[in-house]
């Protein structure tokens, strides 16, 4: 197995080459590099040359999420940081696990049989999973999307699955949900977070103002000026206008291209 570490503190970087050598002596420690820009550039002209990167959060140049932005990376990556408050964002990337420094040696054998019990169950006919087509599944085995929403009513909590949910809308600060029996609660997300935990094949941002389940669509007319306009299975009281920047994302998720 090819490893890059991406780790800017010598002796973090060589006690994680020891333990990994401790667990595997055949691992080769194909690069180690200190900074952001060092990585992004490394990327660039070696894409495929490692099959597992452990990468500290902290760089000398900045937070290694960075790099991400700026490259793609579709091999597996496991996190190592002093801090844990960085966790969310780990897994919104290639990471397996998230190792809190110093890491111990049986912290990283958890995480090293991790990735070997998903290259076990990922299979493909009788072929097993090759680390490359292990890093291409690892956002969709990994992501979980919010399943349900606690509202409060009154002084009770209630809780509303999203298969209930017909859209989401902002009014100024202010978020809601309108759900299929025609109700509306007010939810404590942001536009932008909901985003972020709603399944992209039910739910779709057609403006800035709403998102709309896939399920709770009517029908689909062409409005002024080749716009689109929603209408749902139930009646709501706002016009629903599909913003032209995302006429064309909208068609695709849709199914009309």
């Amino acid at each position: 197995m090819r490893v890059l570490i991406i780790e800017d503190e010598r002796p973090a970087a060589d006690r994680l080459e020891m333990l990994l050598k401790r667990f595997d002596p055949d691992v080769e420690i194909i690069q180690r590099l200190e900074s952001v820009s060092a990585s992004v550039a490394w990327f660039t002209r070696n894409a495929q040359a490692a099959d597992l990167v452990f990468m500290d959060i902290r760089l000398t140049d900045g937070l290694s999420f960075e790099i991400f932005k700026q490259v793609p990376i579709n091999k597996p990556v496991i996190f190592t940081t002093a801090y844990n408050e960085y966790a969310l964002e780990a897994f919104k990337v290639n990471s397996i696990d998230y190792l809190l420094k110093p890491v111990s040696y049986d912290d990283l054998y958890r995480s090293m049989n991790k990735l070997s019990s998903l290259r076990e169950n990922l299979l493909s006919g009788h072929q097993r999973v090759e680390l490359e087509e292990l890093a291409k599944l690892l956002d969709q085995f990994q992501r979980s999307y919010k399943q349900r929403f606690m509202v409060k009513v009154g002084d009770h909590i209630r809780s509303i699955p999203v298969d209930q949910i017909t859209l989401f809308y902002a009014d100024g600060r202010v978020v809601y949900v309108f759900t299929s029996l025609g109700r509306e609660y007010i939810v404590d997300f942001k536009m932008e977070e909901l985003e972020e935990i709603l399944d992209p094949e039910l739910f779709f941002r057609i403006n800035r103002t709403f998102t709309i389940n896939i399920n709770g669509i009517r029908d689909v007319i062409i409005h002024s000026n080749s716009r689109l306009k929603i209408l749902l299975q139930q009646a709501f009281d706002q016009e629903l206008i599909v913003s032209r920047e995302k006429i064309n994302p909208f068609k695709m998720w849709f199914g009309m291209r």
